[in-house]
């Protein structure tokens, strides 16, 4: 019994080139997640027709990568991606292919892929096909090459990585031979740009299974050819589960003893990345010292206090822990969350004083969001104006 498979639109792209002569199936991942009763999502079509035959049976395509075979179809608005059937020529620098072939086989362009649970396709009506095994190999909950391991890997050798990362987002085992292939080719992550490993860290940290996949890393030695891993694999482990993430590379900072500059650099975070692990770094160092304090509630966003205290609970075991619902409560309970909260401005000082603005101000508007984060005046206008105007006229 067959059930249908995709959107509406994407059937309707492969119903079209069917019509026109050619082959047209889904295939890659959002086939294998759909077989795992998963969300099937960036659903992808390969193809027999060529780039141009996919272009001259729709009016609206985009090109993205006919070079490889890739057409970006829009079908109803929905972008729908389009590949050729294709073999490739040999990785002279292990990332890319030297060359593409375009052919008219499913079962060659699926050959080419890398791993078995990868390497399914299906039609429009949900039909499976299924040419390596990969059903199996999901049942069997197992990551395994397509073919030779480590020619998959001398092609790409990301796919080692992907692999691992694999383990974290599926819980699966990397079978014998495949894992075997990955340590004794590990040298060769070195070859793969960091912007590409970057992208399966990410994927990594947001896995149900990230102890798994920390072991494959260590156990293959591939954390040994990483710009930057931490030796301390077990402390790492105590951190896990992640909420996003950048809290997989606050902890991977903190673990690793490594300065937030040092993680950006070597796996060009992105400027909002870094400055949470700038962040998460002078908090973690204050929190060693002593309990969070008020200003600490008011200066740090929750999400770097829950992770702080979540590091701090994960590697000093014996230190007093405050539970995260505490911090949420704490947090909420600021008289102010920002000296955007502040129930006055600049004008009003200078209403109330009468003198022109300045660099006083800026200065006055310190003093008042302390007072009122602490208590001494409450963010009221009439408060805060009499509690000004006394301290004020004090310092004059």
């Amino acid at each position: 019994m067959t059930t249908s498979f995709g959107t509406v639109p994407s059937r309707e792209v492969i119903h079209i080139l069917e019509n026109a002569g050619y082959e047209a199936v889904f295939v890659g991942g959002a086939v294998r997640d759909h077989l795992l009763g998963k969300t099937a999502t960036d659903i992808d079509i390969a193809t027999s027709a060529e780039p141009k035959e996919v272009k001259a049976v729709f009016p609206t395509t985009v090109d993205i990568g006919t070079a490889h075979g890739t057409i970006l179809v829009l079908m109803n608005g929905e972008p729908i991606e389009v590949t050729t059937y294709r073999t490739e020529g040999t990785y002279t620098d292990h990332r890319r292919p030297d060359e593409v072939h375009f052919v008219k086989s499913l079962q060659e362009d699926l050959r080419r892929r890398d791993f078995t649970i990868n390497a399914l396709a299906m039609t429009k009506d949900g039909e499976l096909i299924d040419l390596f095994g990969g059903k199996a190999d999901m049942a069997e909950r197992i990551i395994r090459a397509v073919g030779n391991a480590a020619d998959r890997f001398n092609e790409d050798a990301l796919r080692m990585f992907r692999a691992i990362r694999f383990t974290a987002v599926l819980g699966f085992d990397i079978e014998e031979q495949t894992l075997k292939a990955i340590r004794d080719n590990a040298t060769q992550i070195r070859y793969i740009s960091v912007e590409r490993i970057k992208a399966e860290m990410d994927k990594l940290f947001a896995g149900d299974y990230v102890v798994k996949a920390f072991h494959n890393i260590q156990n293959t030695g591939l954390n040994l050819h990483l710009p930057l891993f931490p030796t301390d694999t077990e402390k790492l482990n105590r951190t896990v589960p992640f909420e996003s993430a950048v809290e997989g590379w606050a902890c991977f900072m903190i673990v690793g003893n490594f300065s937030p500059s040092d993680v950006a650099r070597a796996y060009k975070l992105s400027n909002v990345e870094r400055t949470f692990l700038s962040t998460v770094k002078d908090a973690y160092v204050n929190r060693m010292d002593c309990q969070f304090t008020l200003d600490d509630y008011y200066n740090y966003d929750l999400a770097t206090l829950i992770t702080t205290e979540k590091l701090i609970r994960s590697i000093h075991a014996n230190g007093e822990a405050i539970s995260f619902t505490e911090i949420k409560k704490m947090k909420q309970s600021l008289p102010i969350q920002s000296i955007a909260d502040l129930s006055v401005d600049g004008k009003k000082l200078m209403e109330w004083t009468s003198q022109k603005g300045g660099r006083w101000i800026g200065e006055w508007i310190g003093k008042i969001e302390k007072a009122v984060l602490h208590g001494t005046c409450k963010n009221d206008p009439n408060d805060i104006k009499e509690w000004f105007l006394y301290e004020f006229n004090r310092e004059k």
